[in-house]
């Protein structure tokens, strides 16, 4: 989908360049408990602008193979993604940094639980979903 065919985005006054962004996401990450993510192995983050669909609709998304239904990973494999889509991230925190980083946050837990092999149904009960 060029720009062009993309819905309009109004975004609110925080409108975070891709690399100011990013340093949001690293903080986040950094902030996450140890045991969170000591385990995360042949994972990559990734910010990316919009979801393919162009919506804002998705915050984020694990994309890979859960720990849970992986067999041995071997030499050479592709490392799984979490994505974190930054439009509809600015958009749901409606102009407020702080509301932004806790989107954020909530965001990497949630894909990194699905990493990990945590269904949203059990996200849901915990709180997360």
């Amino acid at each position: 989908m060029s720009d062009d065919d993309r819905p309009p985005l109004d975004l609110p006054p925080l409108d975070l360049d891709v690399e100011a962004f990013e340093a949001l996401v690293v903080d986040e990450l950094d902030d996450l408990p140890d045991d969170m993510v000591d385990g995360l192995e042949n994972l990559v983050f990734v910010v990316e602008d919009r979801p393919e669909d162009g919506s804002l609709d998705l915050l984020g998304e694990y994309q890979g193979v859960a720990l849970t239904d992986r067999g041995q990973y071997g030499f050479g494999e592709l490392p799984d993604r979490i994505v974190l889509f930054r439009e509809p991230l600015l958009a749901v925190a409606d102009g407020d940094l702080e509301e932004l980083k806790d989107q954020i946050h909530i965001t990497l837990v949630h894909e990194i639980a699905h990493f990990y092999g945590i269904d949203d149904d059990e996200l849901h009960r915990l709180g997360w979903g």
